[in-house]
């Protein structure tokens, strides 16, 4: 892979390249995309979605939105820094106008929207997808889809079903919201369909990055930035080298900062978590301030911010000393794993999986997100299907009116249908699902 290619400012239906000379430096093509992700909708829903604590009723605990944010700041960071150093290692670059800022805005905007997909009720909504047409009642569809198809519902994906948000064809609308392609092979950090199913343990075998209905957007925005085709069964690239920095600005925030909403929330003893914190920052840490700060908040919010820092510096260096590695497609685990405190980061992982998301309020929430998911599905696949098979009941009729237009298009393939109700059930917030379900079930207190 070459950088030139990577940095493709190219966007859905460009007939003529776009040449990064004759960018409006005060508004530059990288920086747009930005822009466009934070004024959509599935962005916003973002606000109320889980990312540790399900519904929490406190006024610090992060949702996906918060989430998303630091994670771009930490991104847009990575992207700089090591942006500014590849300028030196390929002028080229430079005199095709390229700047250090390219970088950040690109990893950026991937950051942003990298959790633009994913359903209500955390993680476990999409198990919730999957559980239904696997063992529930959506099995019954099987043997009516190719193999591919099926995988990709009992295997839902957060991170096809971004990919289609960013790039589905509407009525009237074209390539979705038309991002840069850099930007979204910044973004598919797992660039292969569905199946085979972690063929390997390269880091892009871990999950899958697009569904069979964004295939050939996939495919267009593949080879217009010349990812490397792994050689393998199925649809399969290696990852454009700056989804690598997007992957870390998520790790380092989730590991860091998922730790500090559990401190905070009393799941995790203060004193017990700052101790590993330390170990963290040891080399970086001013004892004298340290112990100056008298609340629990103000010391993990220094810590936090000092590891935030390291991890950084760890990512940039073992990108910077693995560059061709990552370019030829042979650099095959994520950048923190190959860091030199990555004991500690397992550490907090470790205590974060034992002590927040496996406590009873995330547990009996994510429960509670199971059935109304499940039944959310049944009802809206099944008017749907009737719909299209001219047996639509007035139930029928009534319940489809509580979904958008953009999500009635008429189709065709069982697979399309089930599709587009599987993603508009994923982009609902947590709390209009729970609302959105008392009205299906009856309850309209």
């Amino acid at each position: 892979m070459n950088w030139e290619q990577l940095l493709s400012l190219k966007r859905f239906g460009d007939t003529q390249k776009r040449e990064r000379a004759q960018q409006d430096e005060t508004r530059l093509g990288f920086e747009v995309d930005f822009d466009r992700i934070i004024f959509s909708s599935a962005f916003r829903s973002l606000q109320d979605k889980t990312q540790v604590i399900p519904l929490s009723k406190t006024d610090f605990v992060h949702t996906r939105l918060t989430h998303s944010l630091e994670v771009s700041v930490v991104g847009r960071t990575l992207g700089r820094r090591v942006g500014k150093e590849l300028l030196e290692r390929h002028p080229n670059l430079k005199e095709l106008g390229y700047t250090f800022n390219d970088f950040g805005a690109i990893v950026a905007a991937a950051s942003v929207m990298h959790d633009i997909g994913n359903p209500p009720f955390g993680h476990s909504g999409e198990k919730a997808i999957g559980e239904y047409f696997k063992t529930g009642k959506g099995l019954q569809y099987k043997d009516q889809l190719t193999d591919l198809e099926y995988q990709d519902l009992i295997d839902f994906e957060g991170n096809a079903n971004g990919f289609k948000i960013l790039t589905e064809n509407r009525e009237g609308i074209q390539g979705g919201l038309r991002l840069s392609y850099a930007t979204l092979g910044a973004f598919l950090k797992y660039p292969k369909e569905s199946l085979p199913k972690k063929p390997t343990k390269h880091i892009v075998d871990k999950k899958y990055g697009f569904f069979q209905s964004e295939k050939d957007a996939f495919l267009d925005v593949a080879q217009d930035l010349g990812l490397l085709k792994k050689e393998s069964e199925g649809v399969s690239y290696y990852r454009h080298p700056l989804a690598y920095l997007v992957e870390a600005a998520d790790d380092i925030c989730y590991t860091i900062i998922d730790f500090e909403d559990g401190i905070n929330l009393g799941l995790i003893e203060e004193d017990y978590a700052l101790e590993y914190m330390i170990k963290l920052v040891k080399d970086t840490i001013d004892s004298k301030k340290y112990h100056s700060l008298q609340h629990t908040k103000d010391r993990v919010s220094y810590l936090r911010a000092l590891a935030i820092g390291v991890l950084i510096n760890e990512a940039v260096a073992i990108f910077l000393d693995n560059e061709e590695a990552i370019l030829n497609g042979t650099f095959d685990k994520g950048l923190l794993d190959k860091c030199k405190y990555e004991a500690q980061i397992n550490d907090i992982i470790k205590i974060s999986v034992d002590k927040i998301y496996r406590s009873k309020e995330v547990i009996e929430k994510e429960v509670a997100g199971y059935k109304i998911i499940a039944d959310l599905l049944d009802v809206f696949v099944t008017a749907s299907n009737n719909k299209f098979d001219n047996k639509q009941s007035n139930y029928d009729k009534l319940v489809l009116n509580l979904i958008p237009q953009e999500y009635q298009q008429d189709k065709a393939s069982l697979y399309d249908r089930i599709m587009q109700i599987s993603s508009y059930v994923a982009g609902l917030s947590d709390g209009y699902a729970i609302r959105l379900h008392r009205k299906i079930m009856g309850n309209i207190s």
